[in-house]
């Protein structure tokens, strides 16, 4: 049997969405697997009536998901806006696999994305030899979910050029894609909506059209409020993600995660947790999934060329990598850091000294 590298949410997680199916007595909406209170407790977590656990997938307010699952039941679609590594794509799977039962429906966000990929295409061997006909348009995820009444996906909404965005106008406001080419339309069923995911951090940003924005409600996915919420987020996506990529290594000690977590906070806000010291910011994201990544890597080190448990020596090299994009800018910025804050805290003369011989 083929093992996937990384199962859909749907797939992952199929237990929960079927248990949560078991109790749900509230109203659903029109071609929806799950009612939208169902949908919230599968992303922020809970006990069901029948002593069922779901875990939680979205670790922060319930309120910014219940306003997310309330406007996909309404003719406006979903954005959900933010820095880079605050589970926006996260969220936008999760939401798609518990309302529509796929993930799947997904336009990937490019400088290079066409109309064709979010529109309709053509096989051109069947159009050279049929003409225009139905047979031969190659059907979009957006289409596929139009005809369905499913909730389609794109990535990186801002990513993509402006004119190409413009072509959702039609398919956001007259819920219909029109396709000249054989005088006919593509009427959206009951169920259909779209969740884009955008951030403002990248180089290239195309800002949406005045149009466009009024179709969408927003919804701002903020970087984690308090310390302990954005460790108890890295612990549970390192252990989901170390079960998945079969890591030899053992789970991170807490105080590990911490310390990588509390690096990230200091360097992302410009100042140490206390108050007391202004630090110069790197022009990398210090994102919460960053700092996801900093622990698989060590954990992965530590699993295949250590002792199978993760050190300082182990996340250094991730760490350094994950500061130092700008090899002049942010190279002066950790230096100054490791100097000023790591070296004269207690219990980290061992990261200082791993990361201090990688720069």
């Amino acid at each position: 049997m083929q093992q996937v590298q990384r199962a859909h949410a749907e797939h992952q997680f199929a237990e929960e969405i079927e248990e949560l199916k078991k109790v749900d007595s509230h109203p659903c909406p029109p071609n929806w697997q799950l009612s939208p209170w169902a949908v919230v407790t599968y992303l922020i977590g809970g006990t069901l009536t029948n002593g069922f656990r779901i875990t939680p997938k979205y670790i922060g307010s319930r309120r910014l998901m219940e306003i997310a699952v309330a406007t996909l039941t309404t003719d406006r679609a979903l954005l959900l806006y933010g820095l880079p590594g605050t589970a926006k794509s996260w969220v936008s799977e999760h939401l798609a696999a518990a309302i529509s039962g796929t993930s799947t429906l997904l336009i990937q966000g490019t400088a290079g994305t066409g109309e064709e990929a979010i529109r309709y295409g053509w096989n051109y061997a069947k159009l050279l030899a049929e003409g225009p006909s139905p047979n031969a348009l190659v059907v979009t995820p957006m289409m596929r979910a139009m005809q369905d009444g499913k909730i389609a996906r794109i990535e990186e909404l801002t990513r993509i050029s402006a004119d190409v965005q413009d072509t959702l106008i039609t398919i956001l406001s007259e819920k219909m894609l029109p396709v000249p080419e054989l005088n006919m339309e593509i009427q959206s069923n009951r169920g259909f909506n779209v969740i884009a995911t955008a951030n403002n951090r990248d180089k290239g940003v195309n800002e949406l059209s005045g149009a466009l924005k009024r179709r969408f409600n927003t919804v701002i996915l903020p970087v984690p409020d308090t310390m302990e919420e954005e460790v108890e987020i890295v612990t549970r996506r390192v252990e989901t993600l170390g079960r998945a990529l079969e890591l030899p290594a053992e789970p991170p000690a807490l105080e590990e995660i911490k310390r990588i977590v509390t690096i990230f906070r200091e360097l992302r806000s410009g100042v140490t947790l206390d108050g007391k010291t202004k630090l110069k910011i790197p022009t990398s994201t210090m994102s919460t999934a960053e700092a996801i990544s900093v622990i698989n890597s060590g954990m992965a080190l530590a699993g295949h060329f250590g002792d199978g448990v993760l050190n300082a020596h182990d996340v250094a090299a991730g760490l350094v990598g994950s500061v130092v994009k700008d090899p002049v800018q942010d190279k002066v910025v950790w230096l100054e850091y490791l100097e000023t804050v790591v070296k004269s805290r207690d219990g980290w003369k061992d990261i200082y000294r791993s990361c201090r011989e990688l720069v």
